[in-house]
């Protein structure tokens, strides 16, 4: 992972968005105990900011403070998913109607930018697990996103890209346990399309199908993993 060295940023902050990435990618086993000196190695950083990033990240649900005993990453669990789904069609389907509403050229053009770039990354990779590709990830990110950029509601747009945010760790966390490939370019292309022909009930239904579609291969890996380690405790 690359760290966040600028002078410009606070210590905190660089602790903050180092191991929050490093959560959000899975770079942490759900659940793992986070020791504040084998963090302060990790990201090269003192003790104070780290316990600060470790409160902060407590509070947007990505860490559990333990009582008096430190911290750990918070679980991954098919109740988790679940209600993130229920969460993300809330938002995200509002804001893709408003953002279609008031959406005009320049947006309409930055989304067919992002769904190029997500597209090149695609065929470089090759047949790769792409979601375990940081570049990919992170033009993912800005493909979604930018369905949303002309909402008018910034409030919304926080909550849908932090709820973007803790749904990676879920479809990380699928990846590197799916028995196969999931692919989402033809997922994708189609969203996109329905979203530029401005038909915000046909977009918002291809949304939702393709939210959901995560959720259900979400706890299929889930649902394997639990399989495997109630398997070995027989």
């Amino acid at each position: 992972m690359e760290s966040l060295l600028s002078s410009e940023i606070p210590l905190a902050e660089r602790a903050y968005r180092d191991l929050r990435t490093a959560i959000v990618r899975c770079e942490f086993e759900p659940g793992e105990r986070l020791r504040v000196e084998d963090l302060t190695r990790r990201f090269e950083i003192s003790s104070s900011p780290v316990r600060e990033a470790l409160s902060r990240l407590s509070e947007q649900g990505f860490v559990k403070a333990l009582d008096k005993r430190g911290f750990r990453v918070a679980p991954l669990t098919i109740e988790g998913i679940v209600d993130l789904t229920r969460v993300r069609h809330l938002l995200e389907c509002e804001a893709l109607r408003d953002a279609i509403a008031h959406g005009d050229d320049a947006w309409e053009a930055s989304i067919v930018a992002a769904g190029h770039s997500l597209a090149l990354s695609e065929q470089r990779l090759s047949g790769q697990a792409v979601a375990l590709d940081n570049a990919w990830s992170e033009r993912h990110r800005a493909f979604h996103l930018a369905f949303y950029a002309s909402c008018s509601s910034p409030l919304l747009l926080d909550l849908v890209a932090e709820m973007f945010d803790r749904a990676e760790r879920y479809r990380r966390y699928s990846a590197s346990h799916r028995v196969a490939e999931r692919s989402k370019h033809n997922e994708h292309e189609e969203l996109m399309q329905t979203v530029l022909l401005r038909d915000a009930n046909k977009a918002v239904a291809c949304l939702r199908k393709h939210i959901t579609g995560t959720q259900r291969r979400v706890s299929e890996a889930l649902k394997r993993s639990e399989e495997r380690r109630v398997g070995k405790e027989c």
